[in-house]
């Protein structure tokens, strides 16, 4: 089958690969009729995780048809279209008897590598590098989705799958992240990052009660799409002072939540900075925490900040003073899929969320390398490219 792999740092490319087979009972095939970029991709791609291998099958976020099922599979048939989470639970350990899915004990089959980066290894997910399981993902025309019960979920009738393709990862990152900041009604809440993800947290907080919302970024066809399709308050951070403007939104105090939708490689900016060591010393390349350190340092006082975004190494010019000071709540981590994905699919399905306008770009999967460009480059007003491996 033809498949988008990992050729080296900033590179992809189409390769013939193997087609995937059943290795466990419990395992799915699925044939991907749609597979989502993703912002946490072009980390992998630019070297900035380790543990990635030339020919590494890129992707996460997709949905498909089930062609085949191991004999220990209970809740599929073949024939059904599904949307598939990323992140991999066994069902049967602690973290994911808590809920905690994305924390899996048993689905990592080698956790040497983030158990020596990060002291305990969490679980493993589609399309990422070793430090995941090294799993090939979805840019692919099938894809192999272990412990199938806990990950892949039918597509309810009345939803497209343009739209549910969102509840594979963006929409449940988001409503994790809205999630995590406790809101009450009230609350104005601020997210660094107008992509997918920080769209979907933007409209997620304001389900969950937020009285005001405000996305901030430098694309300004994304900040007008955010306006247009959430709702939201937007500030473009290269023409106003972001910590005084949100003072002045907040009557001097502050948001209540922040949430961070950005990742390792926000543009450099505010704060103390100094990165370089870290990354050096894990042998990853240095990460760059900016929007991290901006909503730590604006705020509220007693507030809390909960990052979305994808970070993989150690960060220099962290403000931990700010955030003990201030009495901050800092909460984090991959979103738990088994969680929120019902969760989400509900929501899109009664119309509190809609996703299908993030899509601003399909093609071909062999037009792959092209797409991930367009992505990176945020050219001709890209903000999501879909890739149809069955074209």
């Amino acid at each position: 089958m033809k498949a988008l792999c990992w050729e080296g740092v900033g590179r992809v490319a189409v390769r013939t690969v193997p087609d995937p087979r059943i290795e466990n009972d419990r395992d799915a095939i699925v044939r991907v009729t749609a597979s989502s970029v993703c912002g946490s991709d072009l980390h992998l791609i630019d070297g900035y995780v380790p543990g990635m291998r030339v020919g590494d099958v890129l992707g996460h976020e997709f949905v498909g048809e089930v062609v085949e099922t191991g004999p220990e599979v209970r809740t599929l048939q073949v024939g059904e279209q599904v949307v598939v989470g990323p992140t991999i639970g066994c069902g049967g350990c602690w973290f994911c008897d808590t809920d905690q899915w994305a924390l899996c004990d048993n689905t990592n089959p080698d956790p040497t590598l983030p158990e020596r980066l990060w002291g305990q290894s969490p679980a493993a997910a589609l399309g990422s590098s070793q430090v995941a399981g090294g799993l090939a993902g979805s840019h692919a025309e099938y894809v192999r989705v272990p412990f199938a019960d806990y990950g892949a979920y039918r597509i309810p009738l009345d939803l497209t799958p343009e739209s549910a393709i969102y509840a594979s990862d963006a929409a449940p990152t988001g409503w994790m992240a809205a999630e995590m900041c406790d809101i009450h009604g009230g609350d104005i809440v601020a997210v660094w990052g107008a992509g997918a993800v920080g769209q979907l947290a933007a409209r997620a907080a304001a389900v969950l009660g937020a009285e005001r919302v405000v996305v901030i970024d430098r694309v300004t066809d994304r900040l007008a799409t955010a306006r247009d399709n959430v709702g939201v308050d937007t500030l473009d951070y290269t023409g106003v002072d972001v910590q005084e403007a949100l003072l002045e939104l907040t009557a001097g105090r502050g948001p209540d939540a922040c949430i961070e939708a950005v990742g390792m490689e926000a543009d450099d900016g505010v704060g103390p900075d100094g990165h370089g060591w870290a990354g050096r010393l894990l042998g990853v390349r240095p990460e760059r925490p900016t929007a991290v350190r901006e909503a730590i340092l604006a705020c509220r006082k007693g507030g809390t900040v909960a990052l979305s975004g994808a970070f993989a190494g150690l960060a220099d010019g962290f403000p931990l003073g700010a955030l003990m000071h201030k009495g901050l709540t800092l909460r984090s981590g991959q979103q738990h899929a088994q969680k929120y994905l019902p969760v989400v699919l509900d929501q899109m399905a009664r119309g509190d969320i809609r996703a299908d306008y993030l899509t601003t770009h399909s093609m071909p999967l062999s037009e792959g390398p092209r797409g991930y460009d367009l992505f990176r480059r945020r050219a001709d007003g890209c903000l999501r490219v879909i890739f149809r491996p069955q074209d």
